[in-house]
C-alpha cells in the first residue's frame, strides 16, 4: 500500500474541513509540534475510502498541548472544546470540526474497569487502540516525521487490511474491555470483514470468564447506539448483530437475548432508512427505532431484563416495551383507514421513533403509505386553528372534536379554505350540542325512575317485606308448593 502524504489528505476532505485541517497543519509546523493523523482516517485513506473524520494527535511539546494549537489555528467564529484533562479539543466551524488529542497510554487496574491514562507517545497511544487496523499515524510535520517513518504500523495493520480481518493486539484485550467485542462486530459488518482467529479466541476465552458481567450495562448500550447510528456510514445494523448473536456476546449481555432471523428484514430497512431517509425526520434517536424492532421479536421477559441490563429508562425504554402491543393496533387501524384524514388520524399520534420501527416492519403498501403521509400531510395545517374557532364561538371539548374533524376533511380535500372550515365547525358543533342534549334527557329520565323507585319503596307498611317479583328473584321460575 502506497503511504500518502499531507496532500493526500487534503484532497480526500470535504473543502470546510481541508480549510481546518490545513490551519491545524500550519500552526503545528509553525511551533515544530509533531502533528500526527490518526487511527480510523488514515485506514480509511489507505483503503480509499471516504473521509467521515479528522482526528488529529500530537506528542506534547514542552507548555504546548492540543488546545492550545487549536486555540491559535482556530480561524474568526470558530469553537475550541476542551473534553479532558488530556486537552482533547474539538475545533468547530458552522461548517466542519476536527478533533485533537495529547499521545497517551493507558492501564487497566482489573478487568472491564475503566481505563487508567496519562500522557504518553504516539507509540504507546497506537498500542491503546481496539484492533490493529485502527492503530494507524500518518506524519504531517517535519516534527513528526524526525527520526521516524512517515506510516506508523505497529501492530502490523497494512496486511490486516489487505487480508480483511481485524485483530486485538494481546489474548487479554476483550477482558480488558468487554465493549471491544461491540466495535469488532460494527466495523467489521460495516468494513467487510472478518474477526481473526487469534482474535476470535480471545474472544471466547473473554467469554467463558464472565468478562461481560464486570462492565455496566450503560457503557455496552452507548456502542449499541453506535451501531444504529453508524447507519449512515453504510452499517447493516443486522449485519452487526447477527455476528454478536453467532459469537454468542449477546447471550452475555443478557441471557436469552438474541437475533431473532425475522427482525433482520426489519433492521436492514431501518440501516437504509437512516442513511437514505423515506421522509424528513424530525427527533429521532436511530437506536430507539433500531431497539424497538431487534427486541420486537424476543420474548417480553428477556426484553424486559434486557432493557434493564442496559439501563434504558425512561420513555425510550416505554417506546421500546409497547411496540409489540402497539404495532398490531396501529396495523389494524390503518388496515380499516380510508383517506388520507384516516391515515392522520392513525399515524399523527406515532411518535418519530415508533414510526420509523412500525414502518420497518408493515407491508410494502403499507410502508408507501406511512412514507407519503410523513413526507406530504404530516406538516400540512388545516385553514383554521382553536383560536379561530373559539373566537367563532365554540368552547371546551367541541374545540378539539371539530379541529380533528376539520383536519381530516381538509387532508381529504372536503375542506379547502377558511369558510369550509369554519361552516363544518359550526355543524360539528351543532351535532355535539344535540348529542349532549340527549344525553342529558338520559339522566333526566334516569334521575326519574330512581326517584320514583324510591317514593314506592317508602310507600310499603312499616316492617313488611319486598313483595316477591313474578318469577321468584334472580331469574328463578315461580315458587309452587311441593306434592
Amino acid at each position: 500500500m502506497t503511504v500518502p502524504g499531507v496532500e493526500a489528505v487534503r484532497r480526500a476532505l470535504p473543502a470546510a474541513e481541508a480549510a481546518l485541517f490545513d490551519a491545524v497543519v500550519a500552526e503545528a509546523e509553525r511551533r515544530d509540534v509533531a502533528l500526527w493523523l490518526v487511527g480510523g482516517p488514515v485506514r480509511d485513506l489507505l483503503l480509499r475510502r471516504p473521509l467521515r473524520d479528522v482526528d488529529l494527535l500530537i506528542e506534547p511539546h514542552g507548555e504546548a498541548g492540543a488546545e492550545e494549537l487549536a486555540r491559535a489555528a482556530a480561524p474568526p467564529g470558530a469553537r475550541v472544546v476542551g473534553h479532558d484533562r488530556f486537552g482533547t479539543v474539538r475545533l468547530a466551524t458552522a461548517e466542519a470540526a476536527i478533533d485533537l488529542a495529547a499521545a497517551r497510554r493507558e492501564s487497566y487496574a482489573r478487568p472491564g474497569a475503566l481505563p487508567t491514562v496519562e500522557l504518553g507517545t504516539v507509540e504507546e497511544d497506537l498500542r491503546r487502540r481496539d484492533f490493529t487496523v485502527n492503530a494507524l499515524a500518518l506524519a504531517l510535520t517535519r516534527a513528526a516525521r524526525r527520526g521516524r517513518p512517515a506510516l506508523l504500523d505497529p501492530g502490523g495493520a497494512r496486511a490486516d487490511l489487505e487480508a480483511r480481518t481485524l485483530r486485538v493486539f494481546h489474548p487479554r484485550s476483550f477482558h480488558d474491555d468487554p465493549t471491544r467485542a461491540l466495535r469488532a462486530a460494527r466495523l467489521a459488518a460495516r468494513l467487510g470483514f472478518r474477526l481473526a482467529r487469534g482474535s476470535r479466541t480471545a474472544l471466547r476465552d473473554a467469554l467463558r470468564d464472565g468478562a461481560f458481567g464486570a462492565v455496566s450495562g450503560e457503557r455496552f448500550r452507548r456502542e449499541l447506539e453506535k451501531l444504529f447510528a453508524d447507519a449512515a456510514l453504510g452499517l447493516d445494523p443486522a449485519a452487526a448483530l447477527r455476528l454478536l448473536d453467532e459469537w454468542h456476546v449477546l447471550g452475555a449481555l443478557e441471557p436469552g437475548l438474541a437475533l431473532a432471523p425475522e427482525a433482520a428484514p426489519a433492521l436492514r430497512r431501518i440501516g437504509r432508512a437512516i442513511a437514505e431517509p423515506p421522509w424528513t425526520f424530525g427527533r429521532l434517536r436511530p437506536w430507539v427505532a433500531g431497539f424497538a424492532v431487534w427486541l420486537d421479536a424476543n420474548d417480553a421477559t428477556v426484553r424486559r431484563r434486557t432493557l434493564k441490563r442496559l439501563a434504558v429508562r425512561g420513555e425510550a425504554a416505554e417506546r421500546i416495551a409497547a411496540l409489540p402491543r402497539e404495532r398490531v393496533r396501529w396495523a389494524r387501524e390503518l388496515a380499516r383507514a380510508r383517506g388520507r384524514g384516516a391515515i392522520d388520524a392513525v399515524l399523527a399520534p406515532v411518535d418519530e421513533e415508533s414510526l420509523l420501527a412500525f414502518w420497518s416492519l408493515v407491508a410494502p403498501a403499507d410502508r408507501r403509505r406511512i412514507a407519503r403521509w410523513a413526507r406530504e400531510d404530516r406538516g400540512r395545517r388545516p385553514p383554521v386553528s382553536g383560536a379561530d374557532l373559539v373566537a367563532a364561538g365554540l368552547s371546551g371539548p367541541v374545540v378539539g372534536v371539530a379541529l380533528a374533524r376539520i383536519r381530516a376533511a381538509f387532508l381529504d380535500g372536503a375542506v379547502p379554505d377558511r369558510e369550509s372550515a369554519l361552516a363544518l365547525a359550526q355543524e360539528v358543533a351543532a351535532r355535539e350540542a344535540a348529542r349532549e342534549a340527549r344525553r342529558a334527557r338520559r339522566r333526566a329520565r334516569d334521575r326519574a325512575s330512581v326517584a320514583r323507585a324510591a317514593r314506592a319503596a317508602t310507600r310499603r307498611p312499616a316492617g313488611a317485606p319486598p313483595p316477591d317479583p313474578p318469577d321468584g328473584g334472580l331469574g328463578c321460575p315461580p315458587k309452587t308448593d311441593l306434592p
